[in-house]
């Protein structure tokens, strides 16, 4: 045992079988349900959570969120926001949650087209056609997986 070690129990993890995920936005909380795994847009990367993942907060990016239930995968559009991983509960904070099958793929290619005409002369212009190319394209990213 390393001196670090002193008095702490080291025990394997029990009855983590499944993962809490909530994710609310402004107007509602969009789940609320246990499921066996997570996967979130971080806004430098993607991030599989499972049960027994150690605690952390992050940045959200524009992407996927999927859950995975059995043998049931769900999918939703997520607009950035925050996550905080704790005691097998996965809380997401976001401005838009949107399911899969409900993204307009249309308005997001419309929304797509828009974003690249767009003139930005100045960083602040830059960074938010950016934000909007980087929404648009993972709104049809998403939208793609509908199944």
């Amino acid at each position: 045992m390393a001196t670090g070690d002193v008095g702490i129990e080291k025990t394997p993890l029990k009855g983590h079988d499944r993962v809490h995920c909530v994710v609310v936005t402004p107007e509602t909380t969009t789940m609320d349900e246990a499921v066996d795994f997570v996967a979130l847009p971080l806004y430098d990367g993607e991030l599989g959570i499972l049960p027994g993942r150690a605690p952390l907060i992050g940045r959200l990016g524009f992407g996927e969120l999927r859950t995975k239930q059995g043998g049931t995968t769900h999918r939703y559009f997520v607009d950035g926001g925050f996550v905080q991983v704790r005691d097998d509960v996965v809380t997401v904070l976001t401005n838009r949650a949107v399911p899969a099958a409900r993204i307009d793929t249309a308005a997001a290619a419309e929304e797509l087209n828009r974003a690249k005409a767009r003139r930005a002369p100045t960083d602040a212009e830059q960074a938010e056609k950016d934000r909007a190319l980087d929404r648009a394209r993972g709104q049809l990213r998403v939208a793609s997986h509908k199944g």
